[in-house]
């Protein structure tokens, strides 16, 4: 992960992108998303990921057996 100071920045952009008029649920929802697409991103460069057709052949395994 980033250290510190670029995280603490990163939310300070974030936070300053937002309208005028956002309320501490929608920083919440944002800082969410963003914590969300970094894990992903990270996965995705350490190779820890599912072909698509894979998870498609799961999921019709699981749903329709």
């Amino acid at each position: 992960m980033s250290d510190g100071s670029n995280i603490k920045q990163m939310v300070v952009d974030l936070i300053r992108n937002l309208p005028n008029d956002v309320t501490l649920e929608d920083i919440q929802y944002h800082l969410f998303v963003k914590q969300k697409i970094q894990k992903a991103e990270h996965q995705i460069e350490a190779g820890e990921i599912i072909p698509h057709k894979d998870v498609m052949e799961n999921l019709k395994k699981k749903w329709f057996p």
